[in-house]
């Protein structure tokens, strides 16, 4: 796709007062930030999902052990002219492309089944074609285990092309939904904003749809 898109370092420093210059974290408090502001709307957006994959105990002296987590990240995309889609590995979705755009807009670079991979999942989205998005709900799912977001300690980092790197932690965790959105990504008078959502969803990609008038039809997939 002519796109490097290896991993970008970035040396952590401070500011004044002890501010980190390499990392925003969003929070209820403070749930989104303008890339547009930080000089980020253009260029390549990684978006990062890791996780605690590790066997839960099970209950009892003699309790089996539960299987690890199974995390998926994907999104929900819409571009301006109001085609819209989703990225994930389930129904192998994996790349989508803005109209009039010659390269992919978003895609996904794999599917990690174990958790066990230390650079976890990754969801690319081509700012260069910022224009071209109307808005991307980034989210992930439980695809295998119990749907127990505290154990599984999820935490979604977004590496914008210039600027600190993005946090969001899947905290406030609501056990038995099999859904989490994420973060909201859409342009907004001129700004291109990154929005925390951490909205836990009983149920899966429909229900996920259905909470935030995406308006798509849905069947079952598998990978």
């Amino acid at each position: 796709m002519g796109i490097d898109y290896t991993k970008r370092s970035q040396a952590p420093g401070t500011g004044s007062g002890g501010v980190s210059l390499s990392k925003v974290t969003l929070t209820k408090a403070a749930p989104s930030v303008s890339l547009t502001k930080q000089g980020a709307a253009g260029g390549l957006l990684r978006v990062n999902l890791n996780w605690n994959s590790q066997d839960q105990a099970g209950g009892g002296l003699f309790g089996r052990r539960k299987p690890g987590i199974d995390l998926d990240l994907g999104c929900l995309y819409e571009f301006s002219d109001g085609s819209k889609g989703v990225i994930q590995a389930l129904g192998n979705s994996f790349i989508a492309t803005a109209p009039g755009a010659r390269e992919a807009s978003i895609w996904l670079d794999g599917d990690d089944r174990s958790g066990s991979n230390s650079a976890g999942e990754n969801l690319f989205v081509n700012l260069a074609h910022a224009a071209s998005i109307r808005r991307v709900l980034i989210f992930a799912y439980i695809y295998e285990g119990v749907a127990n977001w505290a154990a599984a300690d999820g935490v979604v980092t977004l590496f914008p092309s210039t600027g600190p790197q993005i946090e969001v932690r899947l905290d406030e965790a609501r056990a038995g939904a099999p859904t989490c959105a994420i973060a909201l990504l859409a342009p907004s008078a001129g700004d291109f904003t990154v929005r925390r959502e951490v909205r836990y969803i009983d149920g899966s990609q429909a229900k996920l749809d259905a909470a935030y008038g995406w308006g798509m039809r849905w069947s079952a997939g598998r990978k």
